[in-house]
C-alpha cells in the first residue's frame, strides 16, 4: 500500500493569525493618534481592542496548527507598540505631562520595562511553567491603564483634580516594576481546576461576565486592579512561605 500523502495546508491559514496581530498593531497605532488628539477614552478603547486581537491571534494559530517563529516575533513587536508605546503616550498626554521631565521618564520607563518583559518572556517561554507568568504580563498592564481612563468619571471631581495625576505617576512606576519583577501571575493557560470543577467554574465565569458587563467602565478597572494585586499576594504570602518550608524540611533531612 502506498503511504498517504499529506495534503499541503492552504497558505491563507498561515496568514490568518498574522492578520489578527496586524489588527492589534493597527489599534495600538490608532490609540496613539487619538492620544495626541486628546481623545483619551477612544485611545483606551483602542488599547482594549488590541488586547482582544492579541488574545485571538495565538488561539487561531494553535487551532489551525500554524504557529511559527516569525509569528512569535511579529506578535512581540506588535505588543510593544500596542501595550508599551500606546499606553505610555496616552498616560503622558493625559496626566503625566504635568510633572515635566519626571512624567516623561515615567512614560519612557513604562515602554522600556515593557520591552524587557517581552524579551524575557520570549527567552524563557520554553523553560518556564505555563501555569504562571513571571512578572506582570504587558497586556494586563496596558488594560489596567486603559480601564483607569474609563473609570475616571466615577471619581469625585475634587479628587480628579488634586490626586489623580499623582496616582497615575505612582501607578505607572509600580506597573513598570511589576512587569520586570519575579512576581507570579496566573496565566489561565492550564485548565486543571476547570476540568475538576466544570460546573462551579462555569458559574463563576458567568458571574464575572455579568458583573463586568453591567458596569464595564467601573468594574473593568477593579477587575484588573485585583489581578495586579494578586501577584504580590500569591508570591509573598503563598509561594514564598511554601518554598521556605520545603527548604527547611530538606535541610532537616540532610542533617539527619
Amino acid at each position: 500500500m502506498s503511504k498517504e500523502r499529506t495534503l499541503p495546508r492552504h497558505k491563507g491559514v498561515y496568514i490568518l493569525p498574522n492578520l489578527f496581530t496586524t489588527a492589534s498593531l493597527f489599534l495600538g497605532f490608532l490609540g496613539m493618534v487619538w492620544s495626541i488628539e486628546g481623545n483619551f477614552e477612544t485611545a483606551a478603547l483602542c488599547i482594549l481592542g488590541s488586547c482582544l486581537f492579541d488574545g485571538l491571534d495565538g488561539k487561531v494559530a494553535r487551532l489551525t496548527n500554524s504557529t511559527s517563529e516569525f509569528g512569535v516575533q511579529y506578535d512581540s513587536l506588535a505588543d510593544l507598540v500596542a501595550f508599551g508605546a500606546a499606553p505610555g503616550l496616552m498616560m503622558y498626554q493625559w496626566q503625566l505631562s504635568e510633572f515635566g521631565t519626571l512624567g516623561l521618564m515615567a512614560a519612557f520607563f513604562l515602554v522600556a520595562c515593557g520591552a524587557l518583559r517581552l524579551a524575557r518572556f520570549n527567552v524563557q517561554a520554553a523553560v518556564t511553567s505555563k501555569k504562571f507568568f513571571i512578572g506582570l504580563p504587558i497586556p494586563a498592564q496596558a488594560s489596567t491603564l486603559a480601564t483607569l481612563v474609563l473609570f475616571t468619571p466615577y471619581l469625585p471631581e475634587a479628587w480628579i483634580t488634586d490626586a489623580l495625576p499623582v496616582v497615575c505617576l505612582v501607578l505607572v512606576y509600580a506597573l513598570s516594576f511589576l512587569m520586570v519583577s519575579t512576581m507570579r501571575y496566573a496565566s489561565f493557560k492550564e485548565y486543571g481546576f476547570i476540568k475538576a470543577h466544570p460546573f462551579s467554574s462555569m458559574v463563576t465565569a458567568i458571574l464575572l461576565f455579568v458583573m463586568v458587563a453591567s458596569r464595564p467602565k467601573m468594574l473593568g478597572f477593579l477587575f484588573f486592579l485585583g489581578y495586579i494585586i494578586s501577584g504580590p499576594i500569591y508570591t509573598l504570602f503563598i509561594l514564598f512561605p511554601r518554598g521556605s518550608k520545603l527548604l527547611r524540611e530538606s535541610r532537616k533531612e540532610q542533617i539527619s
